[in-house]
């Protein structure tokens, strides 16, 4: 009978049971350059969809307000139509609620959310519908005075072309995520010249992993939409600042952790006033499709009070940047802006949230220069933007970076990295989700933003198999295990028994059912174990981790397997159950909750507390 260490072997050459000599630290595979070919493709159409975008919007923008045609992105404010400016945003609300009604509900809210949920739930599927109806819907939005960005529906454009394209081949639901993800990436760097935090966001946000299998197609992405922004839209940054000082001292820094504080309860506070909207808009007796039309009308009156709260308004972010922006204006963003962007916002109308969150936290940065240490012109309006998206979209890392790809001033990363994760800290214990994960929990989906290494991924199943088992010897016969099977305290609880060789060798498995059969029938109660049992068993290797072994247990549907070690020539171990492998989610969680002082202090003089005894 041929021993189960040479199929064993075998089988581990080609693969289908891995030993601790196949593991490595990444489990990334060749077909990683085909999804990072199609990824640079997806890139560069990224671009070209950002292009469009932009363009639209100007478009829209010319024609609400101005009666022309023309692409170029001008401001709102400029307009001369008085009081009939309240009509315009209604207008184009209206429009975008009968988009949604007849076209695509999924043109509705601010895109990022839109796009986890096509990656949690549809398999990371976008219709191509919305990949042509977001930017109309959204071009529409912006240009009729709607106070968004545009970085959140080209985020699902470019991911709705990442996954109409990844459609086209045959690839796994997460090829498709990637791609998906690829396209999103490829749209705001291109957007905002900013590659680096386009990355950073899909990671903390939208990939849900951090493996070279999608971090390398999504940064190649990234780039490739990063570099053709230099020739269809221009160089970086975007927000050009004067220099800031390399290091701000105590006083600054102790700025940053106010102006950290003060962000995250900014943030926590349009979090609520956008979902508090949202809710007041669902007790409204009328379709949702008019909803975004009295949104608009909020918009308008907002933008009949404060025109400069219409529109996305880079030029007034690049203003307080500058540090030349009047109170009156500041005071205006922080209280009109905010208002009429939460209101429109939950009402369903189609927009981006972080053109909106970097004007506030621009806003913000602005009231703070008045009693926070000067450190040059812009410091604290840039410091707050930062602060705000850290704290608001739960994306620290982002934060820091996109601050610094908008201008390019390298020295404000150090107050950056305190004040964002000052506010990101705030926000986490303060708020239970952010806003963009709040519209996912309230359509009935969960979802973590902890990412953390699985302790069935460093535990190996050696440190949780049992050795004190019952094996049977493939020439004993199946009358001559009955012993075994009902006496011997090991195997009481035993339902699968290896079968092994003299020299211990595995030849296969049987289990406690088959055995008592075997024993009750005359004509298999004299036969051979070796013959009786299972020759060609799913097993595990001593070395291998424990995930590898879970992820075998669901393929097959098996819950209990022999372990062999593959370095003493596939020589049985012992076993590993399910139950088994829960031990090392029990380790997990007692090395959470278990406190414990590892290292004491003891004086110099005086007897230690452990020798003193009471007389």
């Amino acid at each position: 009978m041929k021993s189960f260490a040479d199929s064993f072997e075998a089988r581990a050459a080609a693969g289908q049971t891995p030993g601790p000599f196949k593991l490595a630290d990444f489990t990334t595979s060749p077909r990683v350059l085909w999804i990072s070919a199609l990824a640079v493709v997806i890139g560069l159409v990224s671009s070209l969809v950002a292009l469009g975008l932009l363009r639209l919007i100007g478009v829209f923008t010319n024609l609400f307000f101005f009666g022309r045609w023309g692409t170029a992105l001008v401001s709102p404010a400029g307009n001369h139509l008085g009081a009939w400016v309240i009509l315009v945003p209604v207008a184009g609300a209206l429009i975008i609620g009968i988009m949604a009604r007849y076209g695509s509900e999924r043109i509705r809210g601010h895109g990022i959310p839109e796009a986890l949920e096509a990656i949690l739930i549809n398999g990371s599927k976008v219709e191509p519908k919305v990949a042509f109806l977001k930017p109309l819907a959204s071009a529409i939005s912006i240009g009729s005075g709607g106070p968004f960005g545009a970085e959140g529906p080209i985020i699902l454009t470019g991911g709705a072309f990442g996954s109409m394209i990844a459609q086209f081949f045959r690839l796994s639901s997460t090829e498709r995520k990637t791609l998906l993800v690829a396209g999103a990436a490829g749209g705001m760097s291109a957007t905002f010249a900013s590659p680096v935090s386009a990355v950073l966001l899909a990671v903390e946000l939208l990939l849900f992993e951090w493996k070279p299998r999608s971090l390398v197609p999504v940064a190649l992405a990234s780039v490739t939409a990063g570099a053709a922004r230099r020739y269809i839209l221009g160089m970086g940054p975007l927000f050009p600042v004067p220099a800031h000082p390399a290091f701000i001292g105590p006083q600054g820094l102790f700025g940053c952790v106010v102006c950290g504080l003060l962000a995250g309860l900014l943030s926590a506070l349009l979090t609520a006033a956008v979902y508090a909207a949202e809710d007041g808009f669902a007790h409204v007796p009328i379709h949702w499709m008019w909803w975004p039309a009295l949104g608009g009308l909020a918009v308008g009156l907002g933008g009949l009070v404060f025109p400069q709260a219409l529109g996305v308004g880079y030029e007034t972010i690049a203003a307080l940047l500058q540090g030349d922006v009047p109170r009156n204006v500041i005071l205006g963003i922080l209280m009109v802006k905010s208002v009429i962007w939460a209101v429109s916002l939950g009402s369903g109308t189609s927009g981006g949230v972080l053109a909106p969150l970097l004007l506030m936290g621009g806003a913000l940065g602005g009231v703070e220069a008045g009693f926070l240490p000067y450190e040059g012109a812009g410091f604290w309006p840039l410091v707050s933007m930062g602060a705000i998206l850290g704290g608001t979209m739960r994306s620290p890392f982002t934060g820091v970076i996109f601050a610094f790809e908008l201008t390019h001033d390298v020295n404000v990363l150090l107050p950056l990295l305190l004040a964002v994760t000052i506010a990101h800290g705030f926000t986490v214990l303060t708020l239970r989700r952010s806003i963009l994960t709040e519209k996912v929990s309230r359509r009935g989906y969960h979802l973590s933003r902890e990412y953390a290494v699985d302790p069935l991924e460093i535990l190996f199943v050696r440190e949780v198999m049992r050795t004190n088992i019952v094996a049977f010897d493939a020439a004993r016969t199946a009358g001559e295990a009955v012993g075994p099977l009902h006496g011997e305290q090991a195997g009481r609880g035993q339902l699968l028994y290896p079968v092994i060789s003299d020299d211990r060798n595995l030849v296969g498995v049987i289990t406690r059912d088959q055995l008592q059969h075997a024993i009750s029938d005359p004509e298999q109660r004299n036969r051979p174990l070796g013959e009786l049992a299972h020759q060609s068993p799913v097993v595990a290797a001593a070395g291998e981790p424990l995930r590898v072994v879970v992820h075998r247990m669901a393929e097959t549907g098996l819950t209990r397997l022999p372990v062999i070690d593959p370095e003493a020539g596939g020589k049985l171990a012992g076993m590993v159950s399910l139950s088994d492998l829960l031990r090392a989610r029990t380790r997990s969680l007692e090395e959470e909750r278990n406190r414990e002082r590892v290292l004491r202090l003891r004086l110099p003089f005086g007897t230690p507390r452990s020798k003193v005894h009471n007389t």
